[in-house]
């Protein structure tokens, strides 16, 4: 059972959420045979504000 554990930050549409799950269980399914039924994702979302990158806080979703 393979298990994803992911971080992304807070702020994307519900739709582009769920397209990228199933994406990724394919790619999972694709490339080491998984049965899709198998495949967890775990998703944490971050306010922006805790997301830095050189030291600079994120202002907002990036797509």
């Amino acid at each position: 059972m393979p298990v994803l554990n992911m971080t992304i930050i807070k702020g994307r549409p519900q739709e582009k959420l769920d397209a990228m799950y199933e994406a990724i269980t394919e790619a999972i399914h694709t490339t080491i045979g998984a049965p899709k039924e198998s495949v967890r994702i775990i998703v944490n979302e971050v306010e922006p504000s805790h997301f830095v990158v050189a030291g600079k806080r994120k202002e907002g979703a990036s797509s």
